[in-house]
């Protein structure tokens, strides 16, 4: 593949921006990246040191990130500032403040892909060739997938807020809050969402904050979701419901918001057969489908889904004619939860096997086994550490040494303190591997 590279052997952010002007030269790169979050730029950075381990360091700008967000978040901190335990602004940074110099940041979003061309063009009409693709660009948030939402979570008197953005995680603590008495409602679509867990940890926080502040005997807690369980896992699942259980909150299963009536406090949720069921409330947190980006989804690089298809071990793209391109996180197929845990075990396994391709022109034997995990929040000071792999199947870090069953004051810490630490630390720098913590993994 090296011989395939006609890039020039030296390439900086001020070549990109001579070049910037012209709209019909062809910039080329050795990795191109599309999309900042935390699957693009843990990758990118590993990318670039595990070249400089094997003693191949690429040169500057050989590997560049397409992305024109101007900032970067922190998602699963946003948890915590609907709980009231951390100001949003924790959770977000300049995205270029967060790219070292010797990756190219290139301010633009992706049009199209021309994969049989190893092409990209932006939205700016830039066209970008490169050796290897990565697609870390994320899911799209379907707002106005629910009817009123949008418009709800605009009005500050709605009751109605969500933590799945950062202008509305902060609405969620101040519905929560203000609320004195009445009905509190939480939903949860069908299908896949970033963090299936998280629209049960802002109930489980707000049921929590409720009862110590001497509110709970006056607002009812109900729970609606589009899932037929608590949870995709049974060994979770079955503790989560008796959790509700114990807690009174009540649980309506296979249940799917598709409306807001802000003005009359009334959501509607659709039933399996078609017919919905309005149901009052006080104040409403909205958990928004989700799905593919529609410019994947109408690539030549996506599954009947609209995800990238890639193969669930490798994370190399399905179709041998695009060998040369890979995909982790959100925006891929791979058959797990979409979480930030999970791109702690993907990055590597991607990492390792776009080495192996540049230097020898096939993948290693590196393979992700669908590691995930979802830290869940179940109150304040406890938490019920979730890790699981492909099939459902627990892959627990600390089962040998307690039942990651039960909620623990210890994982709580870790989901308050340490992550958020680690993730701008270690992991977006591409020195963070998961449960091998700050030991990159290796293969044999």
């Amino acid at each position: 593949m090296l011989s395939q590279w006609r890039a020039t052997s030296s390439r900086s952010s001020s070549i990109w921006k001579r070049h910037a002007s012209s709209s019909t030269s062809t910039d080329k790169y050795r990795i191109l990246v599309v999309g900042a979050g935390s699957g693009g730029l843990a990758t990118a950075n590993q990318i670039y040191n595990r070249f400089k381990a094997g003693g191949k360091t690429l040169n500057d700008g050989d590997v560049a990130i397409v992305d024109a967000a101007e900032s970067h978040f922190y998602q699963p901190g946003w948890t915590l500032v609907g709980s009231g335990l951390k100001p949003k602004t924790d959770f977000r940074k300049s995205l270029a403040s967060l790219v070292p110099k010797h990756i190219s940041l290139i301010s633009d979003n992706v049009k199209t892909f021309t994969p049989n061309k190893s092409t990209v063009t932006t939205t700016s009409g830039r066209d970008l060739s490169y050796d290897v693709l990565v697609v870390a660009a994320g899911l799209q948030v379907n707002w106005n997938a629910i009817n009123g939402l949008s418009e709800a979570l605009a009005d500050p008197k709605s009751g109605v807020s969500s933590i799945y953005s950062y202008n509305t995680c902060d609405k969620a603590w101040d519905d929560i809050e203000g609320l004195r008495s009445g009905k509190a409602v939480f939903t949860q679509p069908a299908g896949v969402i970033k963090c299936a867990g998280a629209p049960q940890k802002i109930m489980w926080m707000a049921w929590d904050r409720f009862r110590r502040t001497n509110r709970g005997d006056k607002i009812s807690v109900d729970f609606f979701t589009g899932m037929p369980t608590m949870f995709s896992v049974k060994k979770y699942s079955d503790v989560l419901n008796a959790l509700r259980e114990e807690r009174r909150v009540s649980g309506y299963f296979q249940h799917n918001l598709v409306a807001v009536d802000p003005n009359n406090h009334k959501a509607i949720f659709q039933k399996p057969d078609g017919s919905t069921v309005d149901v009052d409330y006080t104040t409403l947190h909205a958990t928004p489908p989700m799905g593919p980006l529609e410019f994947i989804k109408r690539s030549p690089l996506a599954d009947g889904a609209g995800w990238v298809s890639v193969d669930s071990g490798t994370l190399q793209h399905t179709n041998p004619e695009y060998s040369n391109v890979f995909s982790l996180g959100d925006c891929s197929s791979l058959p797990t939860s979409k979480t930030a845990a999970a791109i702690t075990s993907q990055a590597p396994v991607l990492t390792e096997n776009v080495y192996s391709f540049l230097e020898k022109g096939q993948v290693s034997n590196a393979r992700y086994d669908g590691y995930t995990s979802c830290p869940l929040l179940t109150g304040y000071g406890e938490l019920l550490l979730a890790e699981f792999k492909y099939g459902l199947e627990p892959k627990e870090t600390f089962n040998a040494f307690v039942d990651q069953a039960k909620s623990r004051q210890v994982f709580y810490w870790l989901k308050k303190e340490l992550f958020p630490y680690v993730y701008w630390k270690y992991m977006i720098n591409g020195q963070w591997f998961g449960a091998k913590g700050l030991i990159r993994p290796s293969y044999s």
